[in-house]
């Protein structure tokens, strides 16, 4: 499916996102090695063992950097010039290897460049991690803010 281009997005409308990841020791692995982060709480056993969440954390960057990656398709995938910003993270809740995530974004506002010739489009994104029997838990949160292209101007 190919994003949305500027006329497209509707202020107020929440998109879902049909992509799910579990996450992996590996990708967190190499997540950190890629980002050359060697906290180790994410990625030393008896170090995280030993602290309040009791096992290594998923490195929140990944989580988020994957929210991103989730949310593309169905927002601005092959319409968008930019991302301006991302702004308001926050990591209220862990994640942990093994844990299926996925994402959701709604569209806060939109207005048009002063030239008029694209669309400046936030969204503010959710992301949750599946739990079994009881309601998802909010693992990530930010807003973030896209240049988009005019689908009058193509």
């Amino acid at each position: 499916m190919a994003g949305l281009y500027y006329e497209e997005f509707t202020v107020g409308e929440t998109i879902e996102h049909p992509r799910r990841r579990t996450v992996s020791e590996s990708d967190n692995q190499t997540f950190c090695d890629m980002t050359m982060n060697q906290q180790p709480l994410h990625l030393d056993a008896d170090f995280a063992a030993d602290t309040d969440f009791g096992a290594r954390l998923v490195n929140g960057l990944y989580t988020m950097s994957l929210a991103v990656g989730m949310s593309i398709p169905e927002t601005t995938d092959g319409t968008i010039v930019a991302n301006l910003s991302y702004d308001s993270v926050q990591h209220p809740n862990p994640v942990f290897h093994g844990d299926t995530i996925y994402a959701e974004t709604t569209v806060t506002s939109k207005r048009e460049t002063s030239d008029g010739e694209r669309g400046i489009v936030e969204m503010h994104v959710e992301t949750y991690k599946v739990e079994d029997g009881t309601e998802d838990t909010l693992v990530c949160e930010f807003d973030r803010t896209a240049l988009s292209l005019k689908e009058e101007n193509q």
